[in-house]
């Protein structure tokens, strides 16, 4: 039987940090923040990346194995409990380095694993795993990423057409401003474009876009209702957290990287060498395999149990928390990261 599977219940140590946070003080209401920038990519310091793949035969038995698909299941059930429990436990009469603690660590919740899950599962074809990733994006009130990643990210990645994929010499806080506003816009552009050519009209109930902004209003006013406006800002500002992580992993997941256009003007098909790679491996696992990006990108179908790496892959100097710590310091971001960029592009 296999059982590699396990490993990835690993992730479930956020989550119940996450949980001591909305229930303690202090220092441990950071105590999610501080394993997943502190902790971890501290720790990825000391080990070798590892750029073996799992052989075809264990592909065969991971690909279909359900116990994969559980473990991401898990997190609905498990992130609408925290929510509560945040929304609860900031009623409290706490102080205001403590509110920031539950803020940043629900915010990490949001997007580190709401995101990043219904990233895998919106790749998936069955209707039910994409309601799923729907209902993850949600609380982040980024349902519009369902649209555009799929049916524009992944068309456009690496090319300046592309809003989530960063420029060469572009910082990320001028790339939030970019990716957020303009993502949005071309959800919005692509929806509208496929109602269209199916000869709907734009304002219609058969609007996703439409659809997602009601149910994002719903899901907000319903907080409003029960706990009104105090908590309601609170949860916004864990949301804009949650999305600012996502586009700081875009950020870091295609820098300065492009894709060439042939004779007739069209660009050239995505290739593994067309997105960073991390082949660290305690990253790896708690981000669901996220950091091979670079085999994602050249099969998005391919599910996080079975993403391979690539032998023509630029690879990242360490995992994606210690990364997404670098791209905050744009000047250290620049010096470590544009040689090894001009290295690919000649």
């Amino acid at each position: 039987m296999n059982f590699r599977f396990l490993k990835y219940f690993l992730t479930l140590s956020i989550p119940f940090l996450a949980y001591v946070s909305f229930n303690s003080t202090g220092i441990f209401t950071y105590a999610p923040i501080i394993e997943a920038f502190l902790f971890i990519p501290v720790l990825e310091l000391f080990f070798k990346p590892s750029s073996k793949n799992i052989s075809d035969a264990e592909e065969e038995m991971s690909k279909d194995d359900f116990s994969y698909d559980i473990i991401l299941y898990m997190f609905i059930p498990i992130i609408y409990f925290l929510i509560w429990e945040f929304l609860v436990s900031m009623s409290d009469p706490i102080s205001i380095s403590d509110k920031v603690g539950r803020i940043l660590s629900m915010g990490l919740i949001c997007g580190g694993f709401g995101i990043n899950i219904a990233h895998e599962l919106g790749h998936r074809k069955n209707k039910f795993e994409q309601f799923f990733s729907k209902v993850l994006l949600l609380p982040s009130l980024y349902m519009h990423f369902f649209i555009e990643h799929n049916r524009g990210h992944h068309k456009r990645v690496s090319t300046k057409e592309d809003p989530s994929s960063a420029r060469f010499g572009e910082n990320i806080f001028s790339f939030w401003f970019r990716a957020v506003s303009f993502g949005y816009l071309s959800a919005w552009s692509i929806e509208n474009s496929r109602l269209k050519r199916n000869g709907n009209k734009i304002i219609s109930i058969k609007n996703e876009m439409l659809i997602y902004q009601l149910i994002q209003i719903m899901f907000l006013f319903s907080i409003y209702y029960f706990f009104g406006l105090e908590l309601l800002l609170y949860f916004t500002c864990c949301s804009v957290f949650g999305f600012l992580l996502l586009e700081t992993v875009n950020y870091i997941e295609h820098y300065g990287l492009q894709r060439n256009k042939n004779e007739k003007g069209k660009y050239e098909r995505v290739q593994p060498f067309h997105s960073w790679n991390s082949n660290h491996p305690i990253g790896r696992i708690m981000l669901f395999e996220l950091s091979r990006h670079s085999d994602h990108h050249f099969n998005a179908s391919r599910k996080y149990q079975v993403l391979k790496n690539h032998e023509n892959t630029p690879e990242m100097p360490t995992g994606y928390p210690g990364m997404m710590i670098l791209s905050l310091i744009p000047p250290l971001w620049f010096y470590v990261m544009n040689n090894r960029v001009k290295k690919i592009i000649h």
